[in-house]
């Protein structure tokens, strides 16, 4: 399978739509409780300063996504912040690492000068894992800061990385 990240256009967004609601309903990575719907859907996305997407060269099929937009305003406006998601179909072939050095490098061209995230999950090892690779490093942890989908409370641990 050849992955090309590109930007996302208006005919992608069904399957993006798909992608982002599998993961919210899993329940163990976004914040975010609502599914997006078609309208919901295309706003969210139009309202990020980026949004990039997975493409199998050989089937044309979006196999996963990022939402890149300001993680705060004013004198904190130079750090962004993003969002990723992978297909279940798709975890495992290194789609998210791709979609991480172009969100860095889309970061790095919107004129942001640090990639932070607020909340990983400390459970979620994968991510974590490719995060340190990447250069991530961590600012600690907040105990409890994530209520899973059955309820319980997981750490996350913000990371930042310089652009």
């Amino acid at each position: 399978m050849e992955i090309r990240i590109r930007a996302y256009t208006e005919t992608d967004l069904p399957q993006m739509i798909a992608i982002w609601n599998e993961v919210v309903e899993e329940g163990n990575a976004f914040p975010q409780e609502e599914l997006l719907t078609a309208n919901t859907g295309k706003a969210f996305f139009a309202e990020q300063t980026y949004c990039g997407v997975a493409v199998d060269a050989d089937t044309g099929c979006i196999c996963g996504l990022y939402i890149l937009h300001p993680n705060n305003v004013g004198r904190c406006g130079h750090i962004c912040n993003a969002s990723y998601a992978v297909s279940k179909e798709s975890r495992g072939l290194h789609v998210g690492e791709k979609l991480v050095l172009d969100c860095l490098e889309q970061g790095k061209r919107h004129g942001f000068g640090v990639l932070q995230f607020n909340a990983v999950v400390a459970a979620n090892i994968p991510a974590r894992h490719l995060y340190e690779r990447l250069g991530f490093i961590q600012l600690g942890t907040i105990p409890n800061g994530f209520r899973m989908k059955d309820g319980h409370y997981e750490d996350i641990c913000p990371y930042y990385h310089e652009l």
